[in-house]
């Protein structure tokens, strides 16, 4: 999934916090919300502006930063 097609950001659009395209919610706002235990259905209602596709795209972000941070595991040595 191409999730960066949802996101934008301007400097004059929630003081340039990445948002949803086409909207004033932010990824940061929607990421807590999932935190916080809300499901897909319950966020969707709370931002109507926002389509499921684009809640799909903030979880494909969060999975991809959290690929990012995790510690490479160890080779197992031969014995």
């Amino acid at each position: 999934m191409s999730y960066l097609a949802h996101f934008g950001a301007k400097p004059d659009i929630c003081g340039g916090e990445t948002v949803i395209r086409g909207t004033r919610v932010t990824l940061r706002t929607l990421l807590a919300s999932l935190a916080d235990g809300d499901s897909i259905a319950e966020v969707l209602a709370a931002y109507p502006t926002i389509s499921e596709e684009d809640l799909h795209a903030v979880i494909a972000f969060a999975a991809a930063s959290a690929e990012e941070d995790l510690p490479i595991p160890a080779i197992p040595k031969v014995a």
